[in-house]
Protein backbone atom coordinates (compact mmCIF):
# COMPACT_ATOMS: atom_id res chain seq x y z
CA UNK A 1 0.00 0.00 0.00
CA UNK A 2 1.36 3.46 -1.42
CA UNK A 3 0.22 6.47 0.63
CA UNK A 4 1.14 9.98 1.14
CA UNK A 5 4.23 9.95 3.77
CA UNK A 6 4.52 11.60 7.67
CA UNK A 7 6.60 14.25 5.74
CA UNK A 8 4.04 15.50 3.07
CA UNK A 9 3.60 15.12 -0.44
CA UNK A 10 5.38 14.69 -2.40
CA UNK A 11 6.66 12.20 -0.57
CA UNK A 12 5.11 8.80 0.10
CA UNK A 13 5.75 5.83 1.98
CA UNK A 14 5.00 2.20 1.09
CA UNK A 15 4.84 -0.77 3.72
CA UNK A 16 5.76 -4.10 2.34
CA UNK A 17 4.86 -7.59 4.36
CA UNK A 18 7.26 -9.62 4.83
CA UNK A 19 6.01 -12.88 6.33
CA UNK A 20 6.31 -14.01 9.52
CA UNK A 21 9.68 -13.97 11.82
CA UNK A 22 9.86 -15.28 15.66
CA UNK A 23 8.29 -12.24 17.22
CA UNK A 24 5.65 -12.34 14.73
CA UNK A 25 4.96 -10.61 11.67
CA UNK A 26 7.15 -7.96 10.46
CA UNK A 27 7.19 -5.36 7.47
CA UNK A 28 9.45 -3.12 5.82
CA UNK A 29 8.85 0.72 5.02
CA UNK A 30 10.05 2.17 1.35
CA UNK A 31 9.82 6.28 1.50
CA UNK A 32 10.24 7.93 -1.96
CA UNK A 33 10.61 11.67 -3.43
CA UNK A 34 10.62 11.64 -7.20
CA UNK A 35 13.58 13.77 -8.65
CA UNK A 36 12.70 17.26 -9.77
CA UNK A 37 13.23 16.22 -13.64
CA UNK A 38 12.90 12.86 -14.84
CA UNK A 39 13.87 13.73 -18.23
CA UNK A 40 16.31 10.44 -19.77
CA UNK A 41 17.08 9.81 -16.16
CA UNK A 42 17.21 6.22 -15.06
CA UNK A 43 19.46 7.18 -11.66
CA UNK A 44 18.42 6.34 -8.21
CA UNK A 45 20.15 6.69 -4.79
CA UNK A 46 18.36 4.65 -1.82
CA UNK A 47 19.10 5.14 1.96
CA UNK A 48 19.51 3.67 5.11
CA UNK A 49 19.31 4.77 8.91
CA UNK A 50 21.21 4.17 11.82
CA UNK A 51 20.43 1.95 15.20
CA UNK A 52 17.87 3.99 16.67
CA UNK A 53 16.80 6.21 13.80
CA UNK A 54 14.66 6.20 10.37
CA UNK A 55 14.41 8.48 7.60
CA UNK A 56 13.58 12.49 8.55
CA UNK A 57 16.20 14.33 6.26
CA UNK A 58 14.28 16.38 4.23
CA UNK A 59 16.99 18.44 2.99
CA UNK A 60 19.16 15.03 2.61
CA UNK A 61 16.40 13.92 0.22
CA UNK A 62 16.07 17.20 -2.09
CA UNK A 63 19.19 17.53 -2.39
CA UNK A 64 19.38 14.31 -4.02
CA UNK A 65 15.63 15.06 -6.18
CA UNK A 66 17.63 18.41 -7.67
CA UNK A 67 20.51 16.72 -9.56
CA UNK A 68 18.21 14.22 -11.12
CA UNK A 69 18.03 10.89 -8.79
CA UNK A 70 14.63 9.35 -7.42
CA UNK A 71 15.63 9.16 -3.89
CA UNK A 72 14.41 6.01 -1.48
CA UNK A 73 14.70 5.79 1.76
CA UNK A 74 13.84 2.34 4.09
CA UNK A 75 12.69 2.63 7.48
CA UNK A 76 13.68 -1.56 8.04
CA UNK A 77 11.55 -3.63 10.01
CA UNK A 78 11.12 -2.71 13.56
CA UNK A 79 12.20 1.11 12.77
CA UNK A 80 10.27 4.04 12.69
CA UNK A 81 7.50 3.38 10.35
CA UNK A 82 8.00 -0.20 10.27
CA UNK A 83 7.62 -0.63 14.60
CA UNK A 84 4.96 -2.92 14.93
CA UNK A 85 3.33 -3.04 18.75
CA UNK A 86 4.47 -6.49 19.73
CA UNK A 87 8.28 -5.62 18.32
CA UNK A 88 11.14 -4.43 20.27
CA UNK A 89 12.47 -1.79 18.67
CA UNK A 90 15.98 -2.09 16.51
CA UNK A 91 16.52 -5.73 17.49
CA UNK A 92 17.80 -8.43 15.52
CA UNK A 93 19.89 -11.56 16.12
CA UNK A 94 21.74 -11.74 12.73
CA UNK A 95 22.03 -8.41 10.40
CA UNK A 96 21.23 -10.48 7.37
CA UNK A 97 17.79 -10.59 8.09
CA UNK A 98 18.07 -6.66 7.18
CA UNK A 99 18.95 -8.26 3.55
CA UNK A 100 15.28 -9.55 3.27
CA UNK A 101 14.19 -5.45 3.35
CA UNK A 102 16.63 -4.64 1.06
CA UNK A 103 15.69 -7.15 -1.36
CA UNK A 104 12.15 -6.51 -1.27
CA UNK A 105 12.80 -2.25 -1.70
CA UNK A 106 15.87 -3.16 -4.25
CA UNK A 107 13.69 -5.12 -6.31
CA UNK A 108 10.79 -1.98 -6.47
CA UNK A 109 13.81 0.67 -7.57
CA UNK A 110 14.96 -1.58 -10.28
CA UNK A 111 12.30 -4.28 -11.25
CA UNK A 112 9.16 -2.15 -10.79
CA UNK A 113 10.60 1.39 -11.09
CA UNK A 114 13.06 0.55 -14.17
CA UNK A 115 15.95 2.22 -11.82
CA UNK A 116 19.42 0.70 -13.71
CA UNK A 117 21.85 2.87 -11.30
CA UNK A 118 21.13 3.05 -7.80
CA UNK A 119 23.54 4.60 -5.47
CA UNK A 120 23.54 2.90 -1.96
CA UNK A 121 23.83 5.30 1.02
CA UNK A 122 23.70 4.54 4.67
CA UNK A 123 24.83 5.73 8.09
CA UNK A 124 26.37 4.03 11.08
CA UNK A 125 24.85 0.56 11.42
CA UNK A 126 22.99 0.97 8.19
CA UNK A 127 26.95 1.46 7.00
CA UNK A 128 27.70 -2.06 7.96
CA UNK A 129 24.15 -3.64 7.15
CA UNK A 130 24.73 -1.86 3.37
CA UNK A 131 28.33 -3.13 3.30
CA UNK A 132 27.54 -6.53 3.78
CA UNK A 133 24.85 -6.12 1.11
CA UNK A 134 26.44 -4.66 -1.02
CA UNK A 135 28.94 -7.44 -0.72
CA UNK A 136 26.03 -9.12 -2.88
CA UNK A 137 26.38 -7.29 -5.75
CA UNK A 138 22.72 -6.46 -6.11
CA UNK A 139 21.43 -5.42 -9.89
CA UNK A 140 22.16 -2.25 -10.70
CA UNK A 141 23.93 -1.16 -7.68
CA UNK A 142 26.37 2.14 -9.02
CA UNK A 143 28.24 3.51 -6.24
CA UNK A 144 28.00 3.45 -2.12
CA UNK A 145 28.47 6.21 0.27
CA UNK A 146 28.78 5.75 3.53
CA UNK A 147 27.93 7.93 6.78
CA UNK A 148 30.02 7.09 9.52
CA UNK A 149 29.97 3.48 9.07
CA UNK A 150 29.84 1.31 12.48
CA UNK A 151 32.66 -1.08 11.54
CA UNK A 152 34.20 -1.56 14.77
CA UNK A 153 32.89 -1.50 18.35
CA UNK A 154 34.17 2.32 20.12
CA UNK A 155 35.80 -0.08 23.15
CA UNK A 156 39.36 -0.64 24.53
CA UNK A 157 40.82 -4.09 22.89
CA UNK A 158 40.27 -5.76 26.16
CA UNK A 159 36.71 -4.91 25.73
CA UNK A 160 36.56 -5.85 21.90
CA UNK A 161 37.51 -9.40 23.28
CA UNK A 162 36.78 -10.36 26.12
CA UNK A 163 33.35 -8.59 25.79
CA UNK A 164 32.71 -10.34 22.64
CA UNK A 165 32.68 -13.86 24.62
CA UNK A 166 30.76 -12.46 27.21
CA UNK A 167 27.99 -11.90 24.94
CA UNK A 168 28.40 -15.01 22.64
CA UNK A 169 27.85 -17.05 26.23
CA UNK A 170 24.90 -15.40 27.86
CA UNK A 171 21.04 -15.41 26.54
CA UNK A 172 19.96 -13.29 23.19
CA UNK A 173 17.32 -10.84 25.13
CA UNK A 174 20.13 -10.24 28.14
CA UNK A 175 20.29 -6.39 28.35
CA UNK A 176 23.41 -5.35 28.22
CA UNK A 177 24.27 -2.29 30.71
CA UNK A 178 25.79 1.06 29.20
CA UNK A 179 26.79 4.11 29.71
CA UNK A 180 24.11 6.31 27.87
CA UNK A 181 23.85 10.49 27.76
CA UNK A 182 21.37 11.98 25.89
CA UNK A 183 23.63 14.23 25.04
CA UNK A 184 23.85 13.23 20.99
CA UNK A 185 19.81 13.46 21.21
CA UNK A 186 19.90 16.70 22.59
CA UNK A 187 22.43 18.11 20.45
CA UNK A 188 20.46 17.10 16.98
CA UNK A 189 16.81 17.93 18.21
CA UNK A 190 14.81 21.02 18.09
CA UNK A 191 13.72 21.17 21.80
CA UNK A 192 16.71 21.03 23.13
CA UNK A 193 20.07 22.29 21.58
CA UNK A 194 19.44 21.35 17.94
CA UNK A 195 17.97 22.53 15.31
CA UNK A 196 16.02 18.75 13.69
CA UNK A 197 12.81 18.17 14.02
CA UNK A 198 11.69 14.39 13.81
CA UNK A 199 9.70 11.83 16.29
CA UNK A 200 11.29 11.08 19.69
CA UNK A 201 9.13 7.74 19.91
CA UNK A 202 11.34 6.18 16.84
CA UNK A 203 14.37 7.92 17.44
CA UNK A 204 14.79 8.03 21.19
CA UNK A 205 16.75 11.20 22.92
CA UNK A 206 18.72 8.80 25.23
CA UNK A 207 18.68 5.86 22.49
CA UNK A 208 17.12 2.64 22.87
CA UNK A 209 18.10 -0.40 25.20
CA UNK A 210 20.45 -3.26 23.52
CA UNK A 211 20.60 -7.05 24.04
CA UNK A 212 23.31 -9.41 23.84
CA UNK A 213 21.67 -11.08 20.61
CA UNK A 214 21.52 -8.10 19.04
CA UNK A 215 25.04 -6.96 19.79
CA UNK A 216 26.38 -10.66 19.02
CA UNK A 217 25.11 -10.15 15.01
CA UNK A 218 26.89 -6.69 14.99
CA UNK A 219 30.47 -8.28 16.24
CA UNK A 220 29.80 -11.04 13.57
CA UNK A 221 29.23 -8.25 11.10
CA UNK A 222 32.33 -6.61 12.19
CA UNK A 223 34.13 -9.64 11.82
CA UNK A 224 33.12 -10.19 8.19
CA UNK A 225 33.67 -6.67 7.06
CA UNK A 226 37.09 -6.57 9.09
CA UNK A 227 38.43 -9.65 6.98
CA UNK A 228 37.75 -7.78 3.59
CA UNK A 229 34.95 -7.93 1.91
CA UNK A 230 34.25 -7.66 -2.46
CA UNK A 231 31.92 -4.50 -3.05
CA UNK A 232 33.06 -4.03 -7.14
CA UNK A 233 31.72 -0.52 -7.30
CA UNK A 234 33.18 3.27 -5.91
CA UNK A 235 33.05 3.27 -2.52
CA UNK A 236 32.90 6.77 -0.49
CA UNK A 237 33.41 6.77 3.61
CA UNK A 238 32.93 10.29 4.83
CA UNK A 239 33.15 11.30 8.70
CA UNK A 240 33.93 13.75 11.30
CA UNK A 241 37.40 14.40 11.74
CA UNK A 242 37.66 13.78 15.41
CA UNK A 243 35.77 11.59 18.42
CA UNK A 244 34.99 12.98 21.39
CA UNK A 245 32.88 11.04 24.58
CA UNK A 246 31.44 13.87 26.39
CA UNK A 247 29.41 13.24 29.63
CA UNK A 248 27.80 16.88 29.30
CA UNK A 249 26.29 18.87 26.63
CA UNK A 250 29.17 21.95 26.02
CA UNK A 251 29.58 23.18 22.70
CA UNK A 252 32.47 20.66 21.67
CA UNK A 253 29.32 18.16 21.07
CA UNK A 254 28.45 19.56 17.92
CA UNK A 255 31.87 19.13 16.57
CA UNK A 256 33.01 16.23 17.32
CA UNK A 257 31.81 12.40 16.56
CA UNK A 258 30.52 11.65 20.07
CA UNK A 259 28.89 7.91 19.16
CA UNK A 260 31.91 6.37 17.11
CA UNK A 261 35.49 6.21 17.13
CA UNK A 262 36.93 7.99 13.57
CA UNK A 263 40.01 6.93 13.89
CA UNK A 264 38.82 2.58 13.33
CA UNK A 265 36.65 4.03 10.94
CA UNK A 266 39.58 5.16 8.57
CA UNK A 267 41.16 1.89 9.36
CA UNK A 268 38.57 -0.88 8.24
CA UNK A 269 37.36 1.37 5.54
CA UNK A 270 39.51 0.00 2.79
CA UNK A 271 38.22 -3.34 4.14
CA UNK A 272 35.08 -2.46 2.00
CA UNK A 273 36.19 -3.05 -1.21
CA UNK A 274 38.74 -2.13 -3.88
CA UNK A 275 37.79 1.65 -4.62
CA UNK A 276 37.51 3.05 -1.25
CA UNK A 277 37.87 7.11 -1.41
CA UNK A 278 37.88 8.79 2.60
CA UNK A 279 36.79 12.10 3.34
CA UNK A 280 36.82 13.84 6.88
CA UNK A 281 34.93 16.53 7.67
CA UNK A 282 35.97 18.76 10.62
CA UNK A 283 33.34 19.81 12.75
CA UNK A 284 31.11 16.99 11.78
CA UNK A 285 28.63 15.56 13.90
CA UNK A 286 28.29 11.55 13.93
CA UNK A 287 25.84 12.20 11.14
CA UNK A 288 27.59 14.23 9.24
CA UNK A 289 24.20 15.52 7.35
CA UNK A 290 22.93 16.22 10.66
CA UNK A 291 26.40 18.70 11.29
CA UNK A 292 26.08 22.77 11.88
CA UNK A 293 25.83 24.53 8.47
CA UNK A 294 29.48 24.66 7.59
CA UNK A 295 30.58 21.35 7.95
CA UNK A 296 27.00 20.14 6.33
CA UNK A 297 28.10 22.47 3.40
CA UNK A 298 31.60 20.65 3.52
CA UNK A 299 29.89 17.17 3.59
CA UNK A 300 27.48 17.86 0.55
CA UNK A 301 30.42 19.23 -1.41
CA UNK A 302 33.00 16.51 -0.56
CA UNK A 303 30.17 14.17 -2.45
CA UNK A 304 29.02 16.04 -5.11
CA UNK A 305 32.80 16.21 -5.84
CA UNK A 306 33.22 12.54 -5.40
CA UNK A 307 30.15 11.40 -7.99
CA UNK A 308 31.20 13.81 -10.08
CA UNK A 309 34.49 11.33 -11.37
CA UNK A 310 33.10 7.76 -10.04
CA UNK A 311 29.05 8.46 -9.51
CA UNK A 312 26.23 8.11 -12.46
Amino acid sequence: MIRTDILGAPYTAETIKLGDADDGPVVTTLVHRPADSLIGRRKAVLYVHGFNDYFFNTEYAEWWTGRGYDFYAVDLRRYGRSLLSHQTPCYTTNLREYFDDLDAVWGRLTHRDGHTEVVATAHSTGGLVMSLYADEQPEGLAALILNAPWVDMHASVLMRTAGDAVVRRVGARRAIPRPVTSVYGRSLHKDHAGEWDYRLDWKALDSWPIYAGWLNAIRVGHAELQAGLDVNVPVLVLSSASSLLPMSMTDEVHHHDIVLDVEQIRRWSTQIGHHVTYAAVPGARHDIFLSLAGPRKQSYAEVDRWLGAYGP
